[in-house]
């Protein structure tokens, strides 16, 4: 006679449990905006700065004006220029058109102006 395999109780794959990058799986776009304005403006090192953007960019969003606004501010305040030309290149490869990412660098121009921070596209215009 031979071996028989018994089954174990053993959840399958299609019905293990969900899995989310954090407790916020449920929260609004405004509640979102409103976390990390917080998050960014409690930012005290690049490091922390990095990890909020990181986090921040991970969502299957493009975050608000107002929370670019907060991390370019914390970027500033950590004396970061790289990681602030980068936010605009992470916004750039979030919007989905040519026409959104112009709507936000039309909104983000006063702080952009203020805190000196040139585009990528602006550094280097021999790849636009």
């Amino acid at each position: 006679m031979a071996p028989v395999a018994l089954a174990i109780a053993r959840p399958s794959f299609s019905t293990s449990a969900k899995r989310f990058g954090g407790h916020h799986e449920d929260e609004t776009y405004e509640e979102f905006s409103a976390r990390f304005e917080k998050e960014f403006d409690g930012v005290q090192d690049v490091f922390e700065l990095q990890r909020n953007l990181n986090n921040c960019f991970a969502y299957d969003l493009v975050p608000s004006v107002e929370v670019l606004t907060a991390a370019l501010k914390a970027a500033r305040r950590v004396n970061d220029y790289p990681t602030a030309v980068r936010i605009f290149e992470g916004v750039k490869a979030k919007v989905e058109t040519q026409e959104q990412y112009k709507q936000y660098l039309e909104a983000l121009e006063g702080l952009r102006q203020e805190l000196g921070v040139a585009l990528r596209e602006e550094l280097y215009p021999e790849e636009a």
